[in-house]
Order: C-alpha cells, then structure tokens, then sequence
C-alpha cells in the first residue's frame, strides 16, 4: 500500500477515519475489523491490511488499550540531567528498560524525560535506581498525584471538544490508586499491554493465549471501560509519524490550595492534550502543574500555550517551557509482567 502522510490525507477518506475515527470506541464484537470496514467502506481484509502496514511503517504504535494511570500498578515522570555529550548512551540504558514507555530528550537541565512503570512502588523505585547506578545520574521522580486529562488520543480533524467533554466527567480530577485484580483479569491485561492481534478474530485470539474464551474477553475489557481502567480502547497513533511534532512540556509553580482548581480550567482547552498534577521535587524541580501542548510547528503550540497562559493568569506563577527533542522510545507502558505474546496477525 502507498504510504500518505496522514494529515494530508482527506478527512473524509476511508484512511483517515481508520486512524482517527477508531482512537477510541472500539467494535467489541467477535470480528471488529469488520465492523470498521462496513462503517468506512472497506473490507474486513482491506482494513486489517491497513493497520498492520501502519504498525509496521510506525505511524500506530498498536491497536489496544490504554489504562489508566495507577489503576493497574505505579509510575512516574522521572528526569535525569545527563552531560550532553553521553545523552545517547544514557537514553539508550533508560530504553532498555521494558516498563520504560517514553524516552524523550527535553531543552532543559534535566535534559532526559521518561515515563517509567511497574507492578507497585518498590518494584518503580528499583528499576530507577538501578537506572541511577548504571548511569551516574541522579534521578528526580515526580509521581502524579491528580488527573485531569489524560490520554484520549489525537483527534486529526481538529474537532477534539466533544470528545474532551464526553470524558471530562470521568477523568478530571481523578485520584484513582491501584486495585487488586483477580488473575484473571491480571493475565488478560498483561496480554493486551503488547495491544490486540491485528486478525479478524482478535478477541478470540488474546483468549486463546491466556485460556479465557471470546466472549468471557470482550466482556472483562467492556467492563473495565466502564470502570475506567481502561481509559480508551483503540488506534493508538504516534504522534511523530503524524507530523505532529511539536510537543511541549508547559509547567507552572502554583499554589497547592489552587492546583486543582487551576488543573481542570487548564484542561478544558481543546489546545492541551495531557494535564496533571505531579509531586515537586525540591531544591532542582519546584513545579507542580502539567500539561502537554502537541503541534505541527514550534510557533504556533507558543502561541496557544502564551494563550492559555494569560487567559488563566498562569504566568502570574514561575513557570517554563520544555519541548522535546529526540525520542528515544514510545511503546504503551508495561505495568504487569508481560504476557504470552500475541502478535499483529
């Protein structure tokens, strides 16, 4: 198949619905790739062909879950301040960590940004010090204390409002910790962290390797949804691949007693993609207040984030801006022992 930069690609193109349309509310029926197919005018071949050609290529990193922060296990934001001239190495150690998830240099001090996971805390701290004695770099581990946007995917045309609000009730200001699973439920999730085998029975085929029937499958992922441990089920796209590459990490120092209030003002902006509250980590790091602005160009994610700035009076707190620079890793995070491997087809 001819390879289209997707945002060039119509908005009312077969192609551009298989990546937008489908980021979240997936088919959980036996055969959803037919499903797809009947809605954007394909068939079920022709759309399974699709996303394995844009997993191989990179442009969707898998079709799956997304769980929701600390539900399933813990995890963090950890920064590392690394001596320019042994970045690569450095990343490439942190990389290899498998519940390492994002791996981006950012233009600060604290020049190495990622995402670490893992079944509990002692289990996080570990795998950070191990980091930590690897590499000779003191870590700053900032865990996220409130939600208040997270994760609901991109929206390529533009129209992400009704989507934002849709889920604003359940997400925004969210303190959710980790619950007990039976195993279950725990040997499926750690199955599906690897994402759903592209095929056209791809409910049956998780089942298959975890011992769990189709629709016993479909029914503890329907469910999970609606509990909110799975945040979204669906096309998870790189960003980067997507032209998409202006990604900036806004941070403010504000008041404890406002960060909540301030948190879901910020996150209702169709402009901000992530927003959360993490743990300061004194004397290095004072801020408090996060959100992620994603764009084409540098300029113009300056601009809306100046915006909401002023609109919120933000700047009034000390504040800064940290775009990313290379990325040296983006998978989904990994918070169980990962489990049988399931494959794309």
């Amino acid at each position: 198949m001819a390879r289209i930069h997707p945002l060039l690609l119509d908005i009312d193109s077969a192609e551009f619905r298989l990546l937008n349309d489908w980021q979240r509310g997936f088919p959980l029926v036996p055969c959803p790739f037919a499903v797809i197919g009947d809605r954007v005018g394909l068939s079920e071949q022709a759309v399974i062909e699709r996303y394995l050609d844009w997993v191989t290529s990179g442009v969707v990193s898998r079709v799956g879950a997304v769980f929701a922060p600390r539900r399933l296990g813990a995890g963090a934001l950890v920064a590392l301040a690394v001596p320019p001239e042994r970045l690569d190495d450095v990343a490439a150690r942190v990389s290899a960590e498998p519940g390492v998830n994002h791996n981006y240099e950012r233009e600060h001090a604290f020049n190495l940004w990622f995402v670490a996971s893992a079944a509990d805390d002692k289990a996080l701290r570990r795998m950070v010090c191990s980091i930590e004695a690897d590499t000779g770099c003191h870590a700053l581990i900032l865990p996220l204390e409130e939600e208040f946007h997270i994760d609901l995917g991109f929206d390529l045309s533009g129209r992400c409002a009704a989507d934002r609000a849709e889920c604003e009730s359940r997400v925004s200001g969210s303190t959710a910790t980790a619950c007990a699973l039976p195993e279950m439920e725990r040997s499926l999730f750690a199955a599906l962290q690897r994402g759903l085998p592209i095929m056209p029975a791809p409910w049956a085929g998780v089942g298959q390797r975890v011992g769990l029937n189709e629709n016993m499958v479909i029914e503890i992922v329907s469910r999970a949804l609606e509990d909110g441990l799975i945040r979204r089920f669906g096309v998870v796209v790189r960003h980067h691949e997507l032209g998409i590459k202006a990604n900036a990490m806004c941070v403010w120092d504000v008041p404890d007693e406002l960060a909540s209030t301030l948190g879901r003002q910020l996150a209702r902006y169709p402009g901000v993609t992530l927003c959360y509250r993490r743990a300061r980590s004194l004397p290095h790091w004072p801020y408090n207040l996060f959100c992620m602005i994603h764009g084409s160009v540098r300029e113009t994610v300056l601009a809306q984030r100046d915006e909401i700035a002023r609109s919120l009076g933000l700047d009034h707190f000390p504040h800064a801006v940290l775009f990313s620079g290379r990325r040296f890793k983006q998978s989904g995070a990994h918070y169980l022992p990962l489990g049988p491997e399931s494959g794309h087809g």
